[in-house]
């Protein structure tokens, strides 16, 4: 569909694909990710928690860097921004299980990137 759109050769996506671990998560890295999307994705999180303050600006910090970058690397947690909020990480305002939940919300975001059962 995209080399039809004119958007690049097949050995184009073929590279991005590899380069990008998937076309799906390529693209994502690329136009980012819709912010109801993110929200959507941590809407759960939210719901099953009374969070205070620094840990509703601590997930709105990671819906932000998902809806500008489209995807994230847990490890992003223990850099700034998300150090200017807690030096310590996410386990310096949230309980270990919360941070497990956080990063496998952040984990399942880049899993719906790219479909199990996308065509090559």
């Amino acid at each position: 569909m995209l080399v039809e759109a004119g958007i690049g050769r097949g050995a184009d996506l073929d590279r991005a694909r590899e380069e990008g671990e998937g076309l799906g998560t390529f693209i994502r890295s690329l136009v980012g990710l819709e912010r109801s999307a993110a929200q959507d994705a941590f809407a759960a999180f939210i719901a099953g928690r009374s969070l205070n303050a620094d840990q509703l600006h601590f997930v709105n910090l990671v819906i932000e860097h998902l809806t500008e970058n489209g995807l994230m690397d847990p490890g992003s947690l223990y850099e700034s921004p998300f150090t200017d909020v807690v030096p310590q990480g996410p386990e310096g305002i949230f309980p270990e299980q919360d941070v497990s939940d956080l990063v496998a919300t952040i984990d399942g975001v880049r899993a719906n990137a790219e479909p199990k059962n996308a065509a090559a």
